[in-house]
């Protein structure tokens, strides 16, 4: 009898403990939940054109899809902080009497590690990630295809060291002095359509620019209640060929126009130069309505 009471009493204030350490465990994280900042959105939109046998103003019968998903997850305690951004697009077309194509084709994730320096300096680690997620084809006559680009061909894995600038919420710049980059090129037959392979070697799938500098730029407003804007550019400098024409820009900005809760008018802008792919700028640009659902921590 005696050790059944003590079995009972051990038991009772092992859960008692257990039960303590578990409240204790769940305060613990419901605090450190307080120092994240989180934001996920999804947005689809639809397209579509139609004209009879003799409309005399001419067109083409079309539809076209779109679609984005973009989510961030920032962390940030004291001198820490630790960001994090994914961003997700694609989009068809399908003109009549041509094959099925891609009007928007879009990898990103970035990561950034930083410590508070003192006024609006930190320092920072970052690593950030872009490829595709299906192959980009050139059309010639017949609407005959080109393998142009693909999954991971190109992809680009880029990394930084430096000082990051930010003196709101709005805007921040990093300085990294130190930044390796590393290109990707899976594909080996894409050299055969694209001479460059995107700087990768003939006859290797990875491009290793050790010695480089980058600047990243971001600022992302809300204008007014219902548009807001996001932006960011990029700039990478390989010491090793260092010339004007040599330094890589990108430039990537979305407009997002609320109409309802969930309907919205997005505009999204890319805007590339990069010798290694071609001698030009290229850009690409969408317009499209549609439905954005958007979830968020924010207070």
């Amino acid at each position: 009898m005696k050790k059944l009471i003590t079995l009972c009493f051990l038991f009772i204030s092992l859960q008692q403990s257990f039960s303590q350490d578990l409240d204790s465990l769940n305060q613990s994280i419901q605090k450190d939940t307080t120092y994240w900042n989180s934001e996920f959105s999804v947005g689809l939109n639809f397209n579509q054109a139609a004209f009879s046998g003799n409309w005399k103003a001419g067109g083409v019968n079309s539809i076209a899809f779109g679609s984005i998903a973009a989510g961030k997850a920032n962390y940030a305690k004291g001198k820490l902080s630790w960001d994090n951004q994914l961003e997700l697009m694609y989009g068809i077309v399908k003109n009549e009497g041509q094959q099925v194509r891609k009007s928007n084709d879009r990898i990103f994730l970035d990561s950034k590690l930083g410590y508070k320096a003192g006024g609006n300096w930190s320092y920072f680690g970052s690593l950030n990630f872009m490829t595709q997620f299906t192959d980009g084809f050139e059309y010639g006559p017949d609407d005959q295809r080109t393998v142009i680009s693909g999954f991971f061909s190109p992809a680009f894995l880029t990394s930084g060291f430096g000082m990051e600038y930010k003196p709101n919420k709005e805007f921040a710049l990093r300085i990294a002095p130190i930044s390796p980059r590393f290109t990707f090129v899976t594909d080996p037959n894409i050299i055969q359509n694209v001479p460059s392979n995107y700087g990768v070697p003939e006859g290797q799938t990875v491009r290793t620019e050790w010695l480089a500098f980058q600047l990243f730029a971001t600022y992302d407003k809300d204008i007014s209640e219902n548009l807001s804007m996001k932006s960011r550019y990029q700039m990478f400098a390989n010491y090793e060929t260092l010339a004007f024409n040599t330094i890589d820009h990108r430039l990537d900005i979305t407009l997002i126009a609320k109409i309802t809760r969930f309907v919205d008018v997005t505009f999204t802008s890319i805007n590339v130069y990069d010798l290694d792919m071609d001698p030009g700028i290229q850009y690409s640009q969408a317009l499209a309505l549609g439905i954005l659902y958007k979830v968020s921590n924010k207070k």
